[in-house]
């Protein structure tokens, strides 16, 4: 996959003209906002029973298909003009394994990939977008200031048990996610408990927290890489906030300037009343 450092929408007076394609969660919404902030005309093409209705807020152009329908994105693209698209927000693994129904399009790229993987398959959709004219640039682009800095961003540092179990996680995650399985582990008392794979970040803290019957847990979050940060950038905000609290877990270690951390404030407060130390280190792959 080319790192998506070589296509990148620059920020100047004028507004640009460039789509999106929209997934789930909130990520989508945001740089929309910032989009409409900053008098860009987006062309959003939404996946059903991803995205939600709320990004026609935010947008006079959108489209819906299906998760299986290249062809038919590729023709909104082409039809509207759009040489430049961002990914935002993710399509949950299991929608691509469960009921996918691809187009000829779609089905002639998945019968030509060796392994069926996330990094595979948008690598896969890279290509054939940029054989139509279409480049994809970097999801967060928009989205800079969201994205978590370096250092202890609590008021509380890890104690060095906490540390330990931390250094030992995004060890571990750092490996999942360039494995491209996933990009969180749960770590307790240097042993790693769970490993997130389809599934999610809340639900394998919850399964952390039965495995181990109360004992405190660790959270380390990596991300996949440069040549991944298309879309699929890790995501803290409020509920992996609650979620932590709820499985008693003290400590959170992200990628510094690869992980988006919304509701920075209200997020870290929360995490602040918890006793929650969080801090962004440099990704061990820069």
């Amino acid at each position: 996959m080319v790192s998506s450092s070589k296509v990148a929408l620059s920020h100047t007076a004028t507004p640009q003209r460039y789509g999106m394609i929209a997934g789930n969660g909130r990520f989508p919404l945001l740089a929309l906002e910032t989009a409409q902030r900053e008098g860009h005309q987006v062309v959003v093409v939404a996946i059903e029973n991803e995205a939600t209705p709320d990004l026609a807020r935010f947008t006079s152009s959108l489209h819906w298909v299906n998760v299986g329908q290249l062809g038919k994105l590729i023709e909104i693209f082409q039809r509207e003009r759009i040489s430049e698209v961002m990914m935002t927000g993710q399509v949950k693994h299991i929608s691509l394994f469960s009921g996918l129904k691809p187009d000829w399009r779609l089905l002639k790229l998945l019968t030509s990939l060796r392994e069926k993987n996330t990094a595979s398959l948008i690598g896969g959709i890279q290509q054939v977008l940029r054989e139509e004219g279409i480049e994809l640039f970097d999801s967060t682009h928009l989205l800079k200031h969201l994205l978590a800095p370096a250092g202890i961003l609590t008021r509380r540092k890890p104690t060095k048990h906490e540390e330990s179990d931390l250094r030992y996680g995004r060890r571990l995650a750092s490996v999942l996610a360039s494995a491209d399985i996933g990009q969180s582990v749960v770590i307790s008392d240097k042993a790693c408990v769970a490993a997130e794979a389809m599934e999610g970040t809340d639900a394998i803290l919850r399964r952390a927290a039965a495995l181990t019957g109360g004992k405190p847990l660790r959270l380390a979050k990596a991300s996949r890489g440069r040549a991944h940060l298309l879309f699929d950038v890790p995501v803290v905000g409020l509920t992996t906030i609650e979620t932590m609290i709820e499985t008693g877990t003290t400590a959170l270690a992200v990628d510094a300037g690869r992980t988006l951390l919304l509701d920075r404030e209200e997020s870290l407060a929360r995490a602040d009343n918890a006793g929650i130390s969080i801090v962004g280190h440099p990704p061990l792959d820069s």
